[in-house]
């Protein structure tokens, strides 16, 4: 009997693990997730319809731009420029000893992130205008710029947007 019933809850995890989804809230959270009145689900929802632009096609991308991100607190380049409509693959190099991430937003969104980073620092990313990245790790974005204007990023490790991790995508 017991053997049938571990076999049978065994048999029952993928569609367990796949009933809950593969990405918690976008966060590496269980469930939608509230904090200080936030829905931390629609959150992701608008991380994907930014004012930043969206998620790009990998299989559309027109160009490959190079950061590198280092212990110095910023981006190297800091400022680039893109055209409206541009779908550009970010490929991240972390140059340094600790952990950094960039992330694509608004002024108002990478604020109101930063500040749930400073509150959860141990939250996880898995959205697709953002990548954590450990020493030495590489990781990339593919992004579509379809609005003209000025679209942010910067680090939301706790403090380092706030020593000047940050940057620009002018789009034309």
């Amino acid at each position: 009997m017991k053997k049938t019933l571990l076999i049978l809850t065994l048999g029952a995890l993928p569609a367990l693990a796949l009933a809950a989804g593969s990405h918690g809230a976008g966060h590496g959270m269980e469930g939608p997730q509230t904090m200080q009145g936030h829905d931390m689900a629609g959150m992701h929802e608008d991380t994907h319809a930014s004012m930043a632009g969206k998620p790009g096609d990998p299989s559309r991308v027109s160009r490959t731009i190079d950061i590198t991100m280092d212990d110095s607190m910023r981006f190297a380049p800091d400022t680039i420029q893109v055209k409206k409509g541009e779908t550009v693959r970010f490929t991240l190099q972390n140059a340094g000893k600790m952990s950094h991430e960039m992330v694509l937003g608004t002024p108002d969104e990478l604020k109101e992130h930063a500040e749930m980073m400073r509150k959860m620092p141990m939250m996880q990313h898995a959205e697709p205008n953002m990548v954590r990245l450990a020493p030495g790790q590489r990781g990339s974005i593919v992004w579509q710029f379809d609005k003209p204007g000025t679209v942010d990023f910067a680090c939301l490790v706790p403090g380092h947007m706030e020593a000047g991790m940050m940057g620009k995508v002018l789009v034309e």
